[in-house]
């Protein structure tokens, strides 16, 4: 067991190391910026807590994500079912800003992904924003990498008929 101190550091440093990957990770699954930032200090705070009550973390980084995850599906379940806005039709947005144009663009691509099912939602998401490989993934989730890597192709094939559904005119 790790004294106080040795923890202390521990936690500083996997804040250091992992605070803006998991601000994606919660960011990506509830698309507002301040409850994902809620989201990422009550993941560290309830490590922390766990720690303080003599329990023991092997895996940080695992520990952290599984602790993020459980608290985005604890504020799902009290929200009784998360309810997206309805798409705005971006066609016709006029921006003679490139940075607005790609702003925008982003923003869309966000609401099409909200549409993709859960499974492939994460599968996604874990993938291209978080950056995990599908072994990582399928260790997380407790799949197997197989059938991670098929969520993510269909996933993203999913995902680029929406957005060429959108796009197009």
């Amino acid at each position: 067991m790790k004294s106080h101190a040795e923890w202390e550091k521990k936690f500083t440093d996997a804040y250091n190391a992992y605070s803006d990957a998991l601000f994606r990770f919660c960011f990506f699954r509830v698309f507002d910026r301040e409850k994902a930032k809620e989201f990422v200090q009550d993941t560290f705070t309830r490590g922390w807590d766990y720690v303080r009550r003599g329990n023991n973390i092997k895996n940080i980084r695992a520990f952290l994500y599984t602790t993020a995850r459980n608290i985005i599906i604890d504020e799902a379940r009290k929200r009784n079912r998360m309810k997206t806005e309805p798409i705005e039709n971006y066609e016709n947005v006029l921006c003679e800003n490139p940075k607005q144009t790609l702003n925008a663009e982003i923003e869309i691509a966000c609401d099409e992904l909200k549409k993709l099912d859960e499974p492939y939602r994460e599968a996604v998401t874990m993938r291209f924003i978080d950056g995990f490989s599908p072994k990582e993934i399928a260790a997380f989730l407790g799949e197997t990498e197989n059938v991670v890597s098929v969520r993510i192709h269909r996933g993203v094939a999913k995902l680029r008929a929406l957005l060429h559904r959108t796009f197009t005119p």
